[in-house]
């Protein structure tokens, strides 16, 4: 192969070599001056949001400036007690940066131990660096898997191949030459080489396209965009039902002004779902903090959501179903080869790569290389060709070429020594051919005519938790399907033993269409001989049939799978370029770990449903009571203390703990239709029973002090049929969810019978009749709301 002086870059247009970083790379004194000159790689993590970011979020929202507004007015016109709604938003407000804070702090830990390490040359000596730590003219050492984290100029190129796929879309490989641009964002595919840093920090190619990796793919969550409809739809709600009831306390009843705008704020404050958003961002970093503790970085929160609702996962077998490492059990001569002869090649061969891959690096374990044996050229692995190649310089001065890789591409269908090669692949073991090769390793069909010459035969590591974790997802009903580029029959083979059961597939025999492969797909569960962008397309045809795929991989041929996923989900020792378009990286390499991030996104989505529920049942009926004391002309029935003692004991304190709460439900799609078919018919229940008592009142309590006691026995009514759709909310019952319930009941009563609590909150029951009628309509409106729940759950499919 043609090798240009590494110290020299090509001019763009003379053809001269013009000096350029030496292939020593920089000096102390030179990394040193281009620091003090700023000319650092200084493009920010995009691992988690800045401290300001989190304030900022939770503090400044919509619901927050309304509810900001209101508090103000309250704590200038009316009692403390009537302001309290107002403290109780900014703790919440704190809950939600602390735990939001304390993710952080976890994802940034997290991510400096999976953080990409470049290599460069500086003085002569390669090391392992930061990517912040690279300076402009850095000479950055690249081989496969490695991602170009600056853009830069080749200066040196061994058979390198770099996939730009994730910038321009183009799917093939690019040969680069000294003299070729290199953009970061880029991977290497096949072979090796180093590159001269030319813009660093936010000038390079991949920072500009909005801090590189993250801008490719976000995750869907169905939660925060199903959220953010519900509030859309409520804010449209709350206008005309806020302005009614200003014009209807202020105007039309003459009541004493203090009293009309508290009683006005009181109707507005509870039509906002404030906790709603908070308690959602809570349970997502409670999520990362969990999982943090596993050595899971969670690259994009929503990720744990939207693993929870996959229903296919689509496994790479090498790195994901066996270990990185692999040893060689047999070495089985072919055509009458002398085996010694056959292991110095392998060991020369073994020597030949710089970065070897496991299959090579068993290879290299088991023959060392002969010192009087040297290579002279060599080809790189490559997952699209399925073998590596090398020309070498024996010890009696004689050259030969060689070429190790899969027996079903190096020979012909009819040759014998497949059937060999079969019977191996059947025990699951890996199976390499060693050909010699009549052409040069520069010639498109290098492989044509080669001489088999022995077969490597490979056994693969079994994850010991690998078995454990295929039984979960067959339990939860998650169909594994396994995507290797090896022979189908060995990869088969290797599923068997970990109880994957159904239809291997040579996946050169797939349809090349969309619905064709889909099919097969449904049809098949393991598939071997499978190319990079054959991944890519089997995710896009599952997805055509409307399934929700994660990907599992490691290496670099699974780069392109990755980033199409819904879920993308890379081992922590895998190859920069997967750990940079995952969403979900397992820093320990430990498949076992997937079923607990399912478990955390099962728990955070069936939580979450739950307490929007309570929510929204608020919002209903605080929306429908303003309605109707529009129609009605009367006092509005509740202060903003009524509402915040409701508030606190019925959605509040509850919500908190059934949102953190363990779920194993499995994920159910239609977030808004699921809460809102039992939101609604809860609202308008809870509102006409809390009006009707209120409108029955108004004709029984006469006198000066007859609104507090109509007030009291309204409230009476809309905390007994909150605390019913609480009950209900609450199911499956143990024994923390019932103490949790009969806790809630037991603070409302305790303000019921304590004097100093009466007066505080305004409460007092007066009589016997009217207190027990509040009861009565209760119990009714509760039953009608059960049996009303129960009937949607057989007829209005969510």
């Amino acid at each position: 192969m043609t090798h240009i002086d590494a110290g020299a870059e090509l001019d763009p247009v003379h053809p001269v070599p013009v000096p350029a970083t030496p292939a020593t790379g920089l000096s102390a004194a030179e990394v040193a001056e281009r620091i003090a000159s700023g000319q650092v790689n200084d493009v920010p993590v995009r691992n988690s949001r800045s401290m300001a970011d989190i304030v900022r979020a939770n503090v400044f929202t919509r619901f927050n400036a309304i509810i900001g507004v209101l508090w103000l007015v309250m704590l200038f016109v009316a009692p403390f007690q009537d302001s309290l709604f107002g403290y109780v938003i900014i703790a919440n407000t704190g809950i939600g940066i602390i735990q939001e804070w304390r993710a952080k702090k976890t994802l940034d830990s997290l991510a400096v131990i999976g953080e990409a390490r470049p290599t460069v040359r500086r003085d002569g000596v390669a090391l392992e660096v930061g990517t912040s730590d690279i300076v402009l003219d850095d000479l950055i050492e690249i081989g496969p898997g490695d991602k170009a984290v600056v853009d830069g100029v080749c200066v040196e190129a061994d058979g390198l191949e770099i996939d730009e796929s994730l910038l321009t879309g183009e799917a093939d490989p690019v040969v680069k030459q000294p003299g070729d641009k290199v953009m970061s964002g880029s991977f290497v595919v096949a072979g090796g080489g180093a590159f001269r840093a030319t813009k660093v920090g936010r000038e390079a190619y991949a920072a500009q396209l909005a801090e590189e990796a993250s801008r490719f793919t976000l995750v869907h969550s169905e939660l925060r965009s199903g959220i953010s409809t519900i509030l859309k739809y409520v804010t449209w709600m709350m206008i005309p039902a806020a302005t009614g009831l200003v014009i209807t306390q202020l105007v039309v009843k003459s009541n004493d002004l203090k009293e009309s705008i508290a009683r006005t704020v009181g109707g507005i404050v509870p039509m906002v779902p404030e906790g709603l958003v908070l308690l959602t961002s809570v349970a997502f970093a409670i999520g990362v903090i969990r999982l943090g503790r596993k050595q899971c970085l969670v690259q994009e929160l929503p990720a744990i959501e939207g693993l929870a609702r996959v229903d296919t996962v689509c496994l790479d077998k090498t790195g994901t179903l066996t270990e990185g490492g692999m040893d060689v059990t047999e070495l089985r001569p072919l055509n009458g080869s002398d085996e010694s002869y056959v292991r110095k090649v392998l060991g020369a061969l073994g020597e030949s790569d710089p970065r070897p891959n496991a299959s090579l690096q068993a290879i290299i374990d088991a023959y060392p290389d002969a010192e009087d044996w040297r290579c002279t050229e060599s080809l790189p692995f490559s997952s699209a060709r399925k073998f590596s190649g090398a020309t070498l310089s024996e010890g009696n001065g004689e050259s030969s070429t060689w070429l190790l890789g899969a027996p079903d591409v190096l020979l012909a269908a009819d040759d014998p020594a497949l059937a060999e090669t079969e019977r191996l692949n059947e025990q699951g073991l890996r199976v390499l051919l060693l050909t010699r090769a009549v052409r040069n390793l520069d010639e498109a069909e290098v492989a044509q005519g080669s001489r088999a010459t022995a077969l490597v035969a490979l056994e693969q590591r079994l994850r010991p938790d690998a078995a454990d974790t295929l039984r979960y997802f067959a339990e939860q009903n998650v169909r594994a399907k396994v995507i290797s580029g090896d022979n189908a029959v060995s990869v088969g083979a290797v599923a068997g033993k970990l109880g994957l059961t159904g239809a291997t597939v040579d996946a050169r025999a797939l349809p090349a269409d969309k619905e064709g492969m889909a099919k097969a797909l449904d049809e098949g569960t393991v598939f071997g001989r499978v190319t990079p962008q054959q991944k890519r397309d089997m995710v896009g045809a599952l997805q055509s049939h409307g399934h929700t795929v994660a990907m599992t991989g490691d290496g670099v041929n699974d780069v392109l799978a990755l980033k199409d996923a819904d879920i993308g989900v890379s081992m922590g020792s895998g190859s920069e370029a997967t750990r940079a378009v995952a969403q979900i990286v397992l820093l320990n390499n430990s498949f076992a770990t997937l079923p607990s991030v399912v478990a955390e996104g099962r728990r955070v989505i069936g939580n979450i449903t739950r307490v929007a529920t309570l929510f929204l049942v608020k919002t209903v009926y605080s929306v429908l009571l303003a309605v109707l004391v529009v129609c009605w002309r009367v006092e509005y029935p509740f202060l903003p203390r009524h509402l915040t003692l409701l508030s606190t004991l019925t959605i509040g304190v509850p919500a908190f703990f059934l949102a953190l709460a363990p779920n194993t439900e499995r994920a159910k799609p239609h977030f808004v239709r699921r809460v809102m078919r039992y939101a609604i018919p809860g609202g308008l229940l809870a509102g006409i029973a809390t009006f009707v008592t209120y409108l029955i009142a108004r004709h029984y309590y006469t006198g000066r002090d007859a609104l507090d006691a109509e007030t009291s026995v309204a409230t009476l009514t809309l905390f007994l049929i909150s605390m019913w759709v609480l009950a209900i909310i609450a199911r499956p019952y143990t024994w923390w969810r019932v103490a949790l319930v009969a806790s809630m009941g037991a603070g409302f009563l305790l303000v019921l019978v304590v004097p100093s609590l009466q007066d505080f909150f305004a409460l007092r029951l007066v009589g016997v009749t009217m207190p027990w009628i509040a009861v009565g309509i209760s119990v009714v409106a509760a039953a009608v709301l059960e049996f009303t729940w129960r009937w949607i759950d057989r007829r209005v499919p969510a």
